[in-house]
């Protein structure tokens, strides 16, 4: 699951990487940490939002998903 949504996200960040993206970009991530939170919970039957189970770091690190935030860096163009 998680190779399947970095390679739709990437592709995402790449097609629309022109413009002021920031923003886009962190309201993307959020989204997409929310909605793995909701379908690992449902996955493993946890309740609540799963932020104890599933932290930031461990979506990240362990499990590999990708942050777009980081990539606008070396853009000039995308800290409007």
């Amino acid at each position: 699951m998680i190779t399947r949504l970095n390679r739709m996200l990437v592709g995402w960040a790449n097609y629309f990487c022109l413009g002021p993206v920031s923003q886009a970009y962190r309201a993307i991530d959020q989204h997409v940490r929310r909605r793995l939170r909701q379908w690992l919970c449902a996955k493993h039957k946890v309740r609540g939002p799963g932020t104890t189970r599933f932290p930031d770091e461990h979506l990240y690190l362990d499990l590999g998903l990708e942050r777009l935030g980081p990539r606008t860096r070396t853009f000039s163009w995308a800290t409007a």
